[in-house]
């Protein structure tokens, strides 16, 4: 398949385990055999929405918005750390 559900590209930029969940239970397309996808989806999962949108688009548009974001995401979570250490 190598089309993505715009639903799923928009949402899981904002709610990324949320939209993984939905995927996986409505959706049967969202398939990862790998043993740890469980444990990407618990602790890292735009790096499992990242793989998904590779898997299924390669490095198109959505990768690189997706990376954006997941960069801006961490980037934040660190510095918000680093504030409240201080």
């Amino acid at each position: 398949m190598n089309n993505l559900p715009l639903w799923f590209l928009l949402g899981s930029l904002l709610l990324p385990r949320v939209c993984l969940f939905f995927a996986w239970w409505a959706d049967w397309w969202l398939v990862v055999g790998q043993p740890w996808s469980a444990l990407l989806w618990v602790f890292l999962p735009r790096i499992l929405v990242m793989m998904i949108i590779h898997a299924h688009l390669g490095y198109g548009i959505w990768f690189w918005v997706h990376l954006a974001v997941a960069l801006c995401v961490w980037g934040g979570s660190a510095s918000s750390s680093n504030r409240i250490r201080k």
